[in-house]
């Protein structure tokens, strides 16, 4: 296996998600769609053209819409659909147990 595909291994799985997150990079202060969150990161759906490399915080409800979650990271991955987040910290509370994802809130269910 060469070095690419192992850094593209994630060590917790993902699923999909519909929640607003407002974040800031060197590009400014932005509110868009996280498409899927995991323990360990997400994809956020933007048209912006976010850099890969930099560092990122980001503030959103996982859990509970009034309880917004801060969480710093590195934007990995970049294309015209969004970007790839890798966190700084594992979010506990979404490593999944015994097979079974967390419940998560979703903005379709305000």
């Amino acid at each position: 296996m060469n070095a690419k595909s192992n850094q593209n291994q994630r060590r917790f799985p993902r699923r999909a998600a519909f929640i607003i997150a407002k974040y800031t990079v060197k590009e400014g202060t932005f509110r868009d769609i996280i498409k899927n969150i995991g323990a360990t990161g997400i994809f956020v759906r933007t048209w912006r053209g976010i850099a890969e490399g930099q560092p990122i915080e980001l503030q959103f409800p996982v859990f509970e819409f009034e309880n917004q979650l801060q969480v710093t990271g590195m934007v990995v991955r970049s294309n015209p659909k969004g970007f790839s987040v890798v966190f700084d910290q594992p979010i506990e509370g979404l490593i999944c147990k015994e097979g079974h994802f967390p419940e998560i809130v979703h903005e379709s269910n305000r």
